[in-house]
């Protein structure tokens, strides 16, 4: 059986949280929305990243709560189109991340 979901991050409680967090806080978590596209950029490079991004990234931005800032923009875009493994394996680096930054996460689905 397959279940429909209504957004792309719904079938993965991981990255429904990390898709809430930044949403939440994105000021206090762009730092890590930064280090994880360093990362994306080292496997793949800045040009390339940036080529995908254009190609994916929607041809009106502002409706969006993360189109008017670039990193978010960019962060949630590529989390958007790459494959589900991709997302769950960003997903949980990302909330690695936050915990080893001292950030505390009040509903860890860990």
């Amino acid at each position: 059986m397959t279940h429909t979901y209504k957004r792309w991050y719904d079938h993965d409680p991981l990255l429904m949280q990390v898709i809430e967090l930044l949403k939440s806080y994105p000021n206090e978590l762009k730092s890590q929305a930064e280090s994880f596209l360093k990362k994306v950029e080292e496997q793949v490079s800045k040009e390339a990243v940036d080529r995908f991004y254009d190609m994916v990234k929607p041809m009106i931005l502002g409706n969006r709560w993360y189109d008017s800032d670039p990193i978010l923009s960019k962060t949630v875009e590529l989390l958007r189109v790459v494959p589900q493994e991709v997302q769950k394996l960003a997903a949980d680096n990302f909330i690695t991340a936050l915990k080893e930054s001292g950030v505390v996460i009040e509903q860890d689905n860990q």
